[in-house]
């Protein structure tokens, strides 16, 4: 039984120009094993030839024996951390994708979701392109493949002008390793500075880990190149847009430790549980959270309401990502088996309940239950975002729509459906307000207002391979 949580694609992490590339990739991909936990990868080069080791499972069990590293030499290496949100959760989807074409062998990292996939895939199988895998990741690679242009650098631009989602990518070469970032930046990417190497990761925990010094975000639409020179250099090859990044990283996904977007995470997390309690305080005795990522919000919210916050749920954090249910009838095992309450902190009180969001409302009906069973006289669930009824297309692992409990409930149909004394989710206003910044975000997952529209179907046997006119509507 899995407790549904709404789940993070992948992370990414490179380096260019270190002794211990492949080591210093692995620590990168340790660091932001919260982003992916069903499969890993490294590419490494040693300025001749690209060397890979990637399999299904954990960073520690795939790179867990030192002789692996020993098969991954070179000063240069790009890593990957993967969820499987578009592609099956199997070995041949597992990234760094590599391979060898016409111009020499090139291997790719990716974060993120590119909606016209289907489009572009269809499109291409039917001038003989032929995919090995069920990524998008892998659509990237025969557009830079069949691209008419001459540089690499062109040639990458050349396919990323003709994709259209959420991407964050690596591209590892003999010589050269290219990061980019798309227009909207909807996922973070971050460059770093180790030495004479430069460093680029999906988050700066990644750089605290190794103690390579933070340089800078990496703007949204930028792409960086750094050469055996040591040298990087700055292009923006794209068309430039209203950044929109996704503001639930700041909700949920990122680690309270980074910085993301110009802003650190934990501190943004706290400011979401003190406009939460300004939006809906309650009388009550303690105020607990739902860890992890529930913590700092809850810590924010008693701050601002004056109500002691005490740890009520603990949580086993060596619980995996499936586990064996016992035949005799437990209630509510899935639960229990990762969380349990301190009777002694909850028994006869009124208690406020701080979550990141609820989405089937079946795991935060558990908890509810589970509270009220350690004595608590009262449960109170505040949730410190807004309701999600949409689905991500740019990511996320969510529901389809009819599965995202908000989007046909009522506030106190969902309620009465956890069982909570009372109910209060952020207002999409106080989530804005609470990060500080001034720049639009993406909100889909709570508005169902996209910030780039879906291909027509109607559109794949009409489109030329080169066609640069397509047209789009909203879904």
């Amino acid at each position: 039984m899995k407790l549904f949580r709404p789940e993070e694609e992948c992370g990414v992490f490179g380096i260019y120009g270190h002794p211990e590339a492949a080591n210093l990739t692995y620590l990168g991909l340790y660091a932001l094993q919260h982003r992916g936990q069903e499969s890993c990868g490294i590419v490494s080069s040693d300025g001749t030839g690209l060397h890979a080791h990637k399999r299904m499972g954990l960073v520690a069990d795939v790179f867990g024996n030192q002789k692996v590293f020993e098969k991954l030499p070179g000063k240069a290496a790009i890593g990957h951390v993967r969820y499987s949100t578009a592609g099956a959760s199997v070995e041949k989807n597992v990234q760094p994708i590599m391979v060898d074409y016409s111009r020499g062998s090139i291997a790719v990292a990716h974060n993120g979701n590119l909606v016209n996939a289907n489009l572009l895939k269809a499109e291409l199988e039917a001038y003989g392109s032929i995919f090995q895998t069920t990524m998008d990741t892998e659509i990237i690679i025969h557009l830079l493949a069949i691209s008419r242009t001459h540089s690499l650098v062109e040639r990458i631009g050349d396919a990323l002008n003709r994709v259209k989602g959420a991407y964050c990518l690596l591209f590892l070469t003999e010589s050269r390793m290219i990061a980019v970032r798309d227009p909207h930046g909807f996922r973070p990417l971050c460059l770093g500075k180790l030495g004479d190497g430069w460093v680029v990761a999906s988050e700066s925990c990644a750089l605290d880990l190794i103690e390579a010094e933070f340089v800078r975000e990496v703007e949204p639409g930028e792409m960086l190149i750094f050469t055996k020179d040591g040298q990087m250099q700055s292009l923006f090859p794209f068309k430039k847009i209203e950044p929109t990044p996704c503001i639930f990283e700041f909700v949920y996904f990122a680690r309270p430790d980074s910085n993301i977007f110009g802003k650190n995470v934990y501190q943004v997390r706290k400011e979401l549980g003190r406009q939460l309690a300004r939006e809906y305080k309650v009388d009550a005795d303690v105020v607990i959270a739902v860890p992890d990522s529930g913590v700092p919000a809850a810590m924010g919210y008693a701050e601002e309401a004056g109500i002691p916050f005490e740890l009520g749920l603990i949580r086993n954090h060596y619980v995996g990502r499936t586990f064996i249910e016992p035949a005799q009838s437990i209630r509510h095992f899935g639960v229990k088996i990762k969380l349990n309450p301190v009777r002694e902190l909850l028994e006869g009180k009124r208690v406020v309940v701080i979550d990141d969001s609820i989405v089937r409302g079946t795991t935060s009906r558990k908890i509810v239950k589970m509270v009220r069973n350690a004595g608590a006289k009262e449960v109170h669930m505040r949730i410190s975002s807004p309701p999600t009824s949409y689905p991500c297309f740019y990511g996320i692992d969510t529901p389809n729509r009819k599965e995202l409990i908000s989007s046909s409930h009522t506030l106190d149909e969902i309620r009465r459906y956890i069982t909570a004394d009372t109910l209060g989710y952020l207002s999409e206003e106080g989530l804005v307000k609470a990060t500080g910044l001034k720049h639009s975000f993406c909100t889909a997952c709570f508005t169902g207002e996209y910030p780039i529209n879906f291909p027509m179907p109607s559109q794949i046997p009409q489109m030329g391979l080169f066609s640069k006119d397509e047209e789009y509507i909203e879904q």
